[in-house]
């Protein structure tokens, strides 16, 4: 982990969840790893982690810019989570589903003009199905 983010852990005094969400959404040029995700998982099944889990990646979904891999990784555990996590994921995700649907378009073209997230299903197409949603 990069100690940058370590320091930031810290001083905002995030909880065990939250830094597991940070990490996995992090800017590291990799996605996050599967057993990230299960530890995640595992901790939305915590009614306290659950809402600490959900707060943390609506953060990070706002997120632009620079900071377009949050947004990107976000999406992926988010999908992960609702495959495998608690059901109350789902009942988050209906209810930020309007959250989710400006993300329907999401994209990062870089500096060589490339589509960094083009052959990722992300956004509200695909959560519409994930979350129940008609």
């Amino acid at each position: 982990m990069a100690f940058r983010r370590q320091v930031k852990n810290f001083v905002k005094n995030y909880s065990d969840a939250e830094i597991k969400v940070r990490e996995a959404t992090s800017n590291d040029p990799w996605g996050p790893s599967s057993s990230l995700m299960l530890d995640i998982s595992d901790l939305t099944f915590n009614t306290v982690s659950l809402s600490e889990i959900m707060n943390m990646l609506w953060q990070r979904l706002n997120d632009h810019g620079k900071n377009w891999r949050h947004v990107y990784k976000s999406l992926t555990l988010m999908d992960y989570l609702i495959k495998n996590g608690s059901k109350k994921v789902i009942q988050h995700c209906r209810e930020g589903y309007h959250n989710l649907q400006t993300l329907k378009d999401f994209q990062h073209i870089d500096e060589a003009g490339k589509d960094q997230v083009k052959s990722k299903s992300v956004g509200g197409r695909h959560f519409k199905a994930e979350a129940g949603e008609k």
